[in-house]
């Protein structure tokens, strides 16, 4: 289980006025262009509030923007401004909590613990969003920024072999939406992480 001292939570579009009154201190939503801006009641507004905007997508589709480096440089950024509200309360949320939210939950948990094993960060954030499928194009982004040298993607192919497994309805949809590359993550997958030199 993951020790960080931040509390956090993913959530959808739908479930964001349940956390309203919760304590919120730093909200990152991560939305389609054309939505509009999340409503939040100005008695509980978070004094943090970082919003990004492009599709859940990995490859180029029509009318579709992806997720930039620059995005994912935003987040981590945002991230870094947790240290300086003790106590922190993260809620990130995209439109179904399953996808870019969750993906962006990885690169935070990764950034906070430098040092953190990669498929703990993963199964901890199926541990608080069992239908987690993160992003892998901001996984991805990630991963290079933080210098974690491909690990995070091979544990995130882990993760989707695992849910696969555990839910194979999830092929069809990702298959026909343009997120036949994670499905061939999962394949290649192996399920035992390779060790990291002087880790046991």
């Amino acid at each position: 289980m993951i020790d960080w001292q931040v509390k956090h939570e993913i959530c959808g579009l739908a479930e964001l006025a349940g956390h309203g009154g919760s304590g919120v201190t730093h909200l990152l939503s991560i939305i389609d262009p054309e939505q509009p801006e999340p409503k939040w009641s100005v008695a509980d507004a978070p004094p943090e509030r970082l919003t990004l905007r492009f599709h859940d997508a990995i490859v180029p589709y029509p009318d579709h923007v992806l997720a930039r480096r620059e995005d994912v440089e935003a987040m981590l950024a945002f991230g870094r401004t947790l240290a300086e509200r003790d106590p922190a309360h993260l809620l990130i949320h995209c439109h179904m909590g399953i996808s870019r939210s969750t993906a962006a939950a990885a690169a935070l948990l990764a950034q906070a613990d430098p040092a953190g094993d990669e498929d703990a960060i993963l199964t901890h954030i199926q541990s608080i969003r069992p239908q987690a499928w993160p992003n892998s194009l901001i996984v991805r982004h990630a991963d290079a920024l933080l210098g974690r040298q491909g690990r995070l993607v091979a544990a995130l192919g882990r993760l989707y072999r695992r849910q696969l497994v555990a839910n194979p309805r999830f092929a069809d949809p990702l298959r026909t939406g343009g997120r036949a590359g994670e499905l061939e993550m999962a394949e290649a997958a192996s399920l035992t992480p390779t060790l990291r030199p002087g880790k046991d």
